[in-house]
């Protein structure tokens, strides 16, 4: 029922908004003013190239009315008399002023004024300004530049851009894409900006991972993909709250402005084609050697403990250190033969080190559009569908993407201009391959073993028993990678609108009123099926999950501008009325999974084994803002801004908070003389204060499932305490900056410093005592501080006449925040906990720092093992719990980071390419904490310390002389699986040379317990020899944690802009031709073949930092490494 009633609710508002914008698409150019008397035309050119301009207003001076430049710059219209004075201006050239006369044609060459190019920028509500009067920071990308390299996401085409601004891919094409501007200010929200497009405030969360099926979570990627980076116009993004706080509770991160495509008056009828495909091509996988077999001990013919002498391969072990492999062994494997007794035959022991390059497939994505756009006096439009296909790496993935757009924009009267922008999507896949461990493809490929060639693997079904019992190596302990990627399907489908309906009347010249209504709705189906013999769902997995998220919002704006002498006012007031609301049903089997194999229902699930939860939310926030902008003589720029926002998610006794906020620009150049050589310096500063908004029911208690008991569903309350007097999170903003434009802006800099204090933060899972009644409370508490500094330094070192220039420009940016404050009791905040250690942040301390257990040392200085560590009884490292020591090890975040755009032109050629780098910051890897713990990577078999043949005092000499690299760093082993890696002779099972020792000294201890003397284990007589495969330091992070920094060439390309005369003569206005690559990596200083940026485990659940992400940590988020080859073709009619 409620599900028929939003549907109901939904139809009209959006049926309605689609009329009008095609109503007001197909308004007659009759609407045009009436004729006068004085027929006068001409054409408008560049004063640089002659060619003609588009788009150049041409106005009556005095009066509103007026024309525009068509697409080759003519115009033509009627004027009362020949004292008429016609003013032609254009943004970026300098307006001229022409007095009719007795003139019947007017042409004008417009020249360019440099200092004004590029001046009119988007800020919030939509609000256009010259760059020059802001006194905050606003970072810019162009349209253009998104649509040079088809991206899948259109938050990647923003990578290496704008400084200040971090995006992380947390994962393969269709991945959530992580977006955190001037760094992580909350601990209980994601950190995601809020999303603006057209002036629709879109949702979009990193939070976008199910789990249906035991070790499945599946990111579903988050909703901001649903836009084309083909359709964008623009893109603006207020950084500091001083930029944002006009959006109030919600610009605690920032704000994304996006203004996609429209018509062009004066362009006329345009159609315009676009045609891409990338293919990516897989070319380095992680590093894991081929030279043993899966077992725990390298077994020869002559020394292994199977009846007969005979090899076997223990097909079920995990280890990696079973008999050496191109030897010439021959063992019963899993596939062995069968001799006419039913006997396994043996078989050669031979390598397939290719393995992973065979799984996987080149990635394939196509992207089509056309476009249709038409512009005059009284309107415009443009009306786009564009289709995206993906086929991703690992076999049976895909992705698949169709976006038809809308604009339109007419005058119904010379006071009155209705516009609408539409936007309908549908976004879908056949199949999301699962992250993490459990039915990751990417997981079970590595997990086969080098003496398994895996295209043997292909036929996954056993025979006799499709549909029933996977073939794996060894069936219950694996599972087949090509049985995971096409037997566990994970699909979904997401159907989007969102649009705005604006009316703008300009009341008189000083006065206008705006209003808005936009509404943003989408329904999202997920579904899992699962076919029998999954090891961890011996019995067949299904699962639906329908997701709804609906928001519309009603905006009025009024303004008055007036010039009084050289003062400059404009003052705005207008509000805002926003209502959310969406629902989550989740129905899937769990346990004993499906009755009948392969019958995907919910009625196939057995009533015990059917988990399920079903949970709504709504919201209504209304505001009010004002907007005061003063000026003085073009030099001077004051801007005031406030807004208060009531919640329903707060309490009525306190659910009313005040964002202000003040800005100031100072353009020095305008009040000094600098010489002609400075085009602009102009000093900016603001202070702001904007928010976080508590989410939905968090301030009492709702009831939950509980599960069954004897076939009865139970409702329980959470064990999570909540507050009714819950307060929103308030962030204080500081900021400073310089701009700087030389030699006609061959020459730009920008530099600004901020700090941010983000107060009252929602901080959950308090622990209580037993005796409360409830397990943890939410809280208001603590205080985080963000300090940063942005830089860009730009140019144009090279223009030629000729044609040849050379465009330039390099961001780099540093933050870091710390936690100030926390509630009374409580000395850190914990982000995540996962390989014996988490990231968790001190009071004082920086968010991001990676904390481990404490390999426990000598610590006497005045002994001559200081230093060394401490080893048990059995030769054994000894630690200290992460939780009883402060053994920081790294963090996360970045030193800083940095991006550079190149253009080259020559004449019709240009190659574009973006350069993005991150310095410092450290990530765990469980992909290789589990790889080496199985002993299957070429770098823990390299990191050995082989002795070579040094033995007794010789080794012991030669591991003190070299104690600091040998002994006193940290996890040492010398030794190895074989006589060849330097192992000691063993006699575990049967004579080998698999042994190690751990370098260090084992304390003697008195009757009291303290240590009175210490015992070498350096090699010497009673060294501890242990095996190789039992001897791995799991119960350290620090192992597996690598350094974050890269290099990478986020796009390059190169496009050829075909000869106008030739197009002309074939009906084409334009058209261009590219071949491109994106995401190239260039150099990590891990060097072990993971992404850095990948950096981000997907769980199921909701971690401390208010996402579904462990960020600073992966786990078999390993897609291999490609270099892309894509082309484009461009032409436009």
């Amino acid at each position: 029922m409620k599900y028929k009633y939003l549907c109901k609710k939904l139809v009209s508002p959006i049926f309605t908004m689609v009329t009008l914008g095609l109503l007001i698409a197909l308004l007659p150019s009759a609407m045009a003013d009436g004729l006068r008397d004085i027929a006068v035309s001409g054409k408008v050119t560049s004063s640089v190239d002659g060619e003609g301009i588009p788009g150049v207003n041409v106005i009556v001076k005095g009066e509103q009315s007026g024309t525009i430049t068509d697409i080759n710059g003519s115009y033509s219209l009627e004027v009362a008399g020949e004292n008429t004075v016609l003013v032609f201006s254009f943004v970026g050239y300098n307006a001229q002023e022409v007095t009719v006369g007795n003139l019947k044609v007017i042409d004008v060459a417009l020249s360019e004024n440099i200092s004004e190019l590029s001046e009119v920028v988007v800020t919030a509500l939509g609000i256009k300004r010259e760059e020059r009067s802001l006194g905050f920071s606003v970072g810019k990308v162009d349209g253009k530049e998104m649509d040079r390299v088809a991206q899948e996401n259109v938050l990647s085409s923003m990578a290496g851009k704008v400084s200040g601004v971090t995006i992380s891919q947390t994962g393969g094409a269709g991945s959530s894409v992580s977006m955190v501007i001037r760094g992580a200010s909350s601990l209980s929200t994601d950190n995601q900006p809020l999303f603006v497009v057209d002036g629709v405030p879109v949702a979009n969360t990193l939070n976008n991972v199910s789990q249906m099926g035991n070790g499945n979570p599946v990111d579903y990627g988050n909703a901001i993909s649903d836009l084309n980076p083909s359709d964008i116009a623009s893109v603006s993004i207020l950084k500091g709250p001083s930029a944002a706080a006009l959006y109030g509770s919600r610009a605690g991160n920032g704000v994304v402005l996006i203004t996609t495509k429209s018509g062009k008056k004066g362009q006329g009828m345009q159609v315009s084609l676009s045609s891409s495909t990338v293919f990516d091509n897989p070319y380095k996988y992680l590093d894991m050697h081929s030279k043993f077999a899966t077992g725990v001990q390298p077994y020869t013919p002559d020394n292994n403990p199977y009846p007969g002498g005979q090899l076997i391969i223990d097909e079920g072990s995990s280890g990696g250190a079973g008999p050496e492999l191109d030897k010439g062994y021959k063992a019963i494997q899993w596939n062995s033969p069968l001799d006419e007794n039913g006997n396994p035959i043996p078989t050669e022991l031979v390598s397939y080190p290719n393995n992973m390059a065979d799984f996987v497939q080149t990635g394939i994505t196509s992207t089509n559009g056309v476009a249709i756009s038409n512009g005059n006096d009284v309107m415009t439009y443009r009306l786009g569908f564009t289709n995206m296909s993906s086929r991703g790496l690992i076999p049976n993935s895909d992705l698949f993407r169709n976006n038809l757009t809308l604009s339109s924009s007419a005058k119904a009267t010379k006071k009155l201009t209705i516009s609408s922008n539409i936007n309908i999507n549908r976004t879908w896949s056949n199949n999301r391959p699962a992250g993490n461990r459990g039915t990751n493809p990417l997981q079970a490929a590595f997990d086969v073993s080098p003496h398994i060639n895996i295209n043997e693997l292909k036929d996954y079904w056993m025979p006799g028993q499709e549909g029933l019992q996977q073939r794996s190596q060894s069936i219950g302990d694996f599972n087949n990678p090509y049985f995971l990627a096409y037997e566990i399907n994970n699909s979904y489908e997401r159907d989007r609108v969102f649009g705005n309906l604006k009316a703008d009347y300009q009341i008189t010249p000083e006065l206008s009123i705006t209003g808005t209504y936009t509404l943003d709705y989408y329904n999202e189906i997920r579904q899992t099926k699962g076919a029998n013999s999954y090891t961890k769902s011996e019995n067949g997995i299904f699962g639906v999950t329908n997701i709804l998220s609906y928001e519309r919002n009603t905006d009025i704006l009024a303004t008055y501008s007036k010039n009084f002498g050289d003062f400059g006012l404009s003052i705005s007031a207008g509000g805002n009325a926003r209502y959310n609301n969406g629902n989550n049903v989740l129905n899937s089997s769990s346990g004993a999974g499906l009755v009948v194999p392969g019958v995907f229902t919910l009625s196939n699930i057995p009533s015990s084994s059917l988990q399920y939860s079903s949970n709504m939310y709504q919201r209504a926030i209304n505001s009010a803002y004002g907007i005061a902008n003063l000026s003085y003589n073009d030099i001077v720029y004051l801007d005031i801004t406030a807004r208060n926002d009531w919640s329903s998610t707060l309490p009525k006794a306190n659910n009313s908070y005040f964002y202000p906020s003040l800005s100031l620009s100072v353009l020095a150049n305008e009040m000094f003389d600098m010489g002609s050589n400075v085009n602009m310096l102009k000093l900016r500063g603001g202070w702001a204060q904007v928010g976080n908004d508590a989410n939905p029911y968090s301030l009492y208690p709702t009831l939950g499932n509980s599960g069954q008991w004897n076939g009865v569903s139970r409702l329980g309350v959470s064990g999570t305490l909540l507050t009714p007097n819950l307060k929103p999170e308030i962030a204080n903003s500081y900021e400073f900056g310089l701009d700087l434009g030389m030699f006609n802006n061959r020459l730009r800099f920008e530099g600004t410093y901020y700090t941010i204090d983000n107060k009252n933060q929602i901080l959950s899972g308090i622990g209580l005592p037993s005796s409360s009644g409830y397990d943890k409370v939410n809280v208001n508490a603590g205080l985080i501080r963000s300090k940063g500094w942005e830089l860009m330094i730009g140019g144009t070192p090279i223009q030629k006449s000729n044609g040849f220039s050379w465009d330039v420009s390099v961001n780099v940016s540093r933050n870091r925040t710390k936690i100030i404050e926390l509630t009374e009791g409580i000395e850190r905040y914990t982000l995540w906990t996962d390989a014996k250690g988490g990231a968790w942040t001190y009071v004082g301390e920086t968010i991001g720092d990676i904390y481990d257990r404490e390999l426990v040392k000598v610590t006497d200085k005045n002994s001559p093992y200081y230093g060394y560590p401490l080893l048990d009884s059995d030769g054994s490292w000894n630690d200290i719990n992460a939780n009883d020591t402060k053994n920081k090890i790294g963090n996360f975040n970045p030193d800083f980071i940095a991006g550079m755009q190149s253009t080259f032109t020559y004449k019709s050629f240009s190659l574009n390419m973006t350069f993005d780098w991150r310095k410092g910051g450290q990530f765990v890897s469980q992909t290789y904490r589990y790889s080496e713990s199985d002993l299957k990577s070429q770098r823990f078999l390299d990191l050995l310390i082989n002795p070579g043949d040094r033995t007794g005092d010789a080794l012991r000499d030669w591991l003190v002389e070299n104690e600091d690299a040998m002994i006193k760093d940290g996890i040492n082993i010398v030794g190895g699986p074989t006589k060849e890696y330097g192992g000691f002779d063993t006699n575990f099972t049967v004579p080998l040379n698999d042994g190690v020792f751990n370098p260090g000294v084992i304390a003697q201890y008195d009757g009291d317990g303290n240590i009175i003397g210490y015992t070498e284990n350096l090699g010497g007589a009673g060294t501890k020899i242990l095996p190789y495969a039992d001897n791995y330091p799991w119960s350290f992070t620090k192992t597996a944690t690598f350094d974050a920094d890269y290099i990478k060439l986020r796009e390059i390309s190169l496009t050829y802009k075909l000869p106008k005369d030739f197009l002309k003569s074939i009906g084409i206005q334009s058209a261009n031709i590219s071949v491109y690559s994106r995401n190239i990596i260039l150099w990590t200083k891990a060097g072990i073949g993971i992404d850095p940026e990948r950096a981000f485990q997907p769980e199921s659940g909701t971690q401390g930092s208010g996402t579904q992400f462990k960020q600073g940590i992966e786990r078999y988020n390993i897609n291999p490494w490609v270099i892309p080859v894509g082309f484009k073709l461009g032409l436009t009619f």
